[in-house]
């Protein structure tokens, strides 16, 4: 029934229709807050496997480069604890973004992988009372939230492993923090969903050689975007805007105007970037999950 139709209806009609068009709406949503308890509840009970996943990746990045390194004389960034600590501050929100990616591909893309593989998990999940892009959008929920997690546990310690004399210069920028990390967590969990749908199970190796560690290494996690200029053919840029194609370089030059005074990306291309990338993935994902589904 067209609007229109609805409100020309008589009252009692009218009022029986609401109520189906409520209920069915009540239905779908709360099958939607059950998917994220769901989750929420596995999560909790594996909490301490949750952290430790966190953490061990960021956690080795930074002893390796900035307690290893240093006090063997071969430290990152040029010599002296100046051209060290420099070298902190653009790494620690590096390692931030890369967990925050890290999450969004552990937390969908690898699931999906058992859920979409021999034993179709997945079709317990798509039999909840909600549409089928619903319950996408769970997973895509969730994984931001386990994104946002990572993030407040992992900047903490990385920002404290560190030689002594070595130190990250960290600059809090509370509503950047507020807006921009969610909108990272979103987009990121939004790959994982477009990863864990378009490859097999079979192939999921193949997503972390030729998908996972390119847009690691040309992320920007340890170096600033506006670093990558001396390398160019004649006048052409080309390494630096290859990387513009790459969604964890607005992540983690994001980071670093949320954690720190670093020279960043302006956030005017930030934040309509790390959007778009979103909205994109979030589109891509739902189509691709609903086309595996109904397979």
């Amino acid at each position: 029934m067209a609007l229109s139709d609805l409100a020309a209806a008589p009252a009692p009609e009218r009022r029986a229709i609401e109520v189906r068009l409520r209920s069915v709406y009540s239905a779908s949503y709360s099958a939607l807050g059950a998917l994220l308890l769901r989750d929420l509840v596995v999560l909790a009970k594996d909490f301490w496997v949750f952290v430790l996943r966190t953490i061990i990746q960021p956690f080795l990045l930074c002893f390796v480069f900035l307690y290893v390194f240093p006090k063997i004389g071969q430290g990152i960034g040029g010599k002296g604890t100046l051209a060290e600590s420099a070298f902190a501050t653009v790494l620690v929100p590096g390692v931030v973004g890369i967990s925050i990616m890290f999450q969004g591909v552990q937390a969908i893309a690898l699931n999906m992988a058992q859920e979409f593989g021999f034993t179709r998990e997945i079709e317990d999940r798509v039999q909840a009372p909600c549409p089928i892009w619903l319950v996408a959008l769970a997973k895509v929920l969730s994984g931001a939230a386990q994104g946002a997690l990572s993030a407040a546990i992992v900047l903490p310690i990385a920002s404290v492993v560190h030689a002594a004399g070595v130190h990250a210069h960290l600059d809090l920028h509370w509503w950047v923090i507020l807006t921009l990390v969610p909108l990272s967590c979103v987009a990121m969990a939004g790959l994982g969903l477009v990863l864990g749908t378009s490859f097999e199970p079979r192939n999921i190796g193949l997503m972390f050689g030729f998908i996972i560690l390119p847009i690691t290494f040309l992320g920007g996690t340890y170096y600033g975007w506006t670093r990558l200029a001396p390398v160019k053919i004649g006048a052409f840029h080309w390494l630096q805007t290859l990387a513009l194609a790459n969604p964890l370089i607005y992540v983690n030059e994001g980071m670093r105007a949320a954690f720190t005074a670093y020279p960043h990306m302006h956030l005017y291309v930030i934040y309509p970037v790390v959007i778009g990338f979103a909205a994109g993935f979030l589109f891509l994902g739902l189509r691709n999950f609903r086309r595996r589904v109904l397979a």
